[in-house]
């Protein structure tokens, strides 16, 4: 299949002319217009299109009506589905804070579906959200879940899954944690999240290990002139990356743009966090086992904390270009910037010879108007 007479967004996230072969699910080659053999290839006319990288979504609990802690086939085919039609080609089923052997089910889940394959948006590993982290910032998590770091139980859940946790979350300044972060760290990435670390104590984690934060601003120490905080730590530190809610509730538009100032091209990683109410009504849903309220599409727990939200990456792209983000820095948020989170980038996450043909094709204003995963038109 020959992709021609578009524009694409280039390996450096430039849009340029010209035009793609793909083989075998994969980008085989990139070049001018016209200089490709058209021998017994199909060709798709994308006059007056752009072709973006497929988005990427690290960090999703649930959507349409599904979540990842159903532990079934379908509700993991229904959030492929959901996320394809939005533009996401990959993702990371993510988990909350529930028990051992809840999550040992979902783990199972995850990697017989990640193994036999969905019909939509491809998974690409397994975000591990809690159940390491700080009651006092627990958020929408169940305190009762809540326990000490457990390196010997990461590596059980890790091998179940089949190795598929590209993520976990930790609370640094919780008992144990420098011991967790030194093991876990060279097998997955560690994140900061749901913390009630100081400024000092997560740069001391940094140091340890830690390359990344979990939703940037909520559930941690925000950022003041006398008490940085984690926060401050975190835009201190060129090593760390950072997700970002955007769906202008969790962060508002102004504060949005000096983070992603701030973090630059290359360390801002926009997220869904989105549970099952994500593309449904408003009403009453359920995430890791504790009700959430709808109303107005945003999400709160009983007690009134924000639960995660209802958007898609494709809803927070189109938001960000709206918010005067730099277009270039939300391209690379979308889609670089969380492969190389979860260590996906060799396959996915931009526009280059050798990588899965994960390809979006834009008309104007940025509307999507397909999606092709491994080459093939999701429908």
């Amino acid at each position: 299949m020959i992709f021609t007479n578009g524009k694409i967004v280039n390996r450096d996230f430039d849009i340029v002319d010209a035009e793609i072969l793909v083989a075998d699910g994969r980008i085989a080659k990139i070049a001018p217009y016209g200089t490709i053999c058209r021998d017994g290839q199909e060709v798709v006319d994308c006059t007056g299109k752009i072709l973006h990288p497929g988005f990427v979504d690290s960090h999703i609990h649930g959507c349409n009506g599904a979540d990842t802690g159903d532990a079934t086939p379908e509700a993991l085919e229904t959030m492929s589905r959901y996320l394809a039609k939005h533009g996401v080609t990959s993702f990371c089923p993510s988990s909350m804070t529930v028990s051992h052997d809840e999550l040992v089910k979902i783990f199972k889940n995850v990697r017989a579906c990640a193994e036999k394959g969905l019909s939509g948006a491809v998974i690409r590993g397994i975000n591990m959200e809690g159940p390491f982290i700080a009651e006092s910032k627990k958020g929408a998590q169940a305190a009762t879940n809540i326990r000490k770091p457990d390196a010997r139980e990461f590596f059980e859940l890790n091998e179940i899954s089949g190795g598929l946790i590209r993520e976990i979350d930790i609370a640094p300044e919780v008992e144990g944690s420098d011991e967790f972060i030194r093991e876990v760290a060279p097998h997955c990435t560690v994140s900061l999240a749901h913390s009630d670390a100081t400024y000092e104590q997560a740069v001391h984690a940094f140091e340890v290990g830690i390359t990344h934060a979990t939703h940037l601003f909520n559930q941690m120490n925000g950022l003041a002139h006398r008490k940085p905080g984690a926060v401050g730590a975190i835009f201190d530190t060129p090593s760390v990356r950072a997700e970002l809610i955007c769906d202008g509730f969790h962060i508002h538009p102004a504060v949005l743009r000096t983070a992603f100032k701030v973090l630059g091209e290359d360390r801002s990683v926009v997220v869904s966090d989105s549970l099952k109410a994500a593309g449904c009504p408003d009403g009453t849903y359920d995430l890791g086992g504790q009700p959430v309220y709808v109303r107005d599409g945003k999400a709160f727990m009983p007690d009134g904390a924000i639960a995660a939200s209802t958007a898609n990456i494709y809803i927070e792209f189109k938001n960000l270009l709206s918010f005067g983000v730099p277009l270039r820095q939300v391209m690379k948020s979308c889609t670089i910037n969380p492969a190389k989170e979860i260590r996906a980038d060799a396959e996915v996450g931009t526009l280059e010879e050798g990588k899965v043909a994960d390809i979006l094709v834009f008309g104007g204003d940025w509307e999507l108007e397909a999606t092709y995963i491994a080459g093939k038109l999701f429908a």
